[in-house]
């Protein structure tokens, strides 16, 4: 799925790297826990979070990820942002919060992480 498709499903305000939204994920995560990212995704993936620190990023960096989604329109810091930009990783915002984004995404085609054998 493209990015853009992401910002376009979840009417998101696009805060950061638009210059890379015709870009491709594979795969997503919904989670405010960076422990869990860091266990179960693969690159290429979206996270979608309301975890409002640097670490989220840091996780996103770390794991290949291309793409932050902030739920519930959280609203990241200009440092958030600053090193998103550093990093290359898109960052947007939407009001769903992270049970609707996550069924939004899933139900247009965006599916589970891949080795992922939880339900």
């Amino acid at each position: 799925m493209k990015m853009t498709d992401i910002a376009r499903l979840l009417d998101c305000d696009v805060l950061c790297c638009e210059d890379q939204l015709g870009g491709h994920v594979y795969s997503a995560c919904g989670s405010d826990m960076m422990s869990d990212v860091l266990a179960y995704v693969k690159n290429q993936a979206v996270l979608l979070t309301g975890l409002l620190n640097t670490q989220v990023i840091r996780t996103a960096e770390m794991m290949d990820m291309v793409c932050v989604v902030f739920v519930r329109n959280k609203m990241p810091s200009e440092e958030i942002l600053r090193i998103a930009k550093e990093s290359g990783i898109v960052v947007m915002s939407t009001k769903y919060r992270m049970y609707e984004a996550c069924g939004i995404l899933y139900a247009n085609g965006l599916n589970r992480i891949e080795g992922d054998n939880r339900g």
